[in-house]
Formats: structure tokens, sequence, C-alpha cells
């Protein structure tokens, strides 16, 4: 499972097995995950984080998207 960022105790990362799905990644803080899609960023699940809290990860999602996505295609291509 490769983690891409931490950022203020934020995990951010992908599962080595999820190649089929689109474009995605995983963020996680203590017992808190949720998902975004990356292409657009949009958040896909959660749970644990608040409302607050997801704006500013999504934020930091758009931030980094381009990061994401080259990570994301450097594993998977």
């Amino acid at each position: 499972m490769p983690t891409i960022l931490r950022i203020g105790g934020i995990r951010f990362f992908f599962y080595s097995k999820e190649g089929t799905e689109p474009a995605h990644i995983h963020v996680e803080q203590a017992d808190n995950v949720a998902k975004f899609w990356l292409d657009p960023v949009e958040l896909e699940s959660s749970y644990g984080f608040s409302a607050k809290e997801i704006n500013q990860i999504r934020k930091l999602v758009v931030e980094y998207q381009a990061t994401f996505l080259q990570a994301w295609h450097d594993y998977f291509n």
C-alpha cells in the first residue's frame, strides 16, 4: 500500500491491488478514513471525519491532485 504523502498526521495512499478502479486516493488519520476520486476530485466515501475536516482534506487533494495522479499512473501503468 504505497503512501504518497503525509501532511499533519494525514496519510494519503492507495492499495496496490486497485489498478482496475478509476484513479483515487485513500486518506487516513487515526481511525478516520476517506476515499476521493481524482479526476475529477470528488469524495467517494468517508468515515469519522467531520464535514469541516473533509473540506480541508478535499482542498489538499485538489492541491496535490497532479502528484497523486502521477503516482497512480506510475504505479499501475
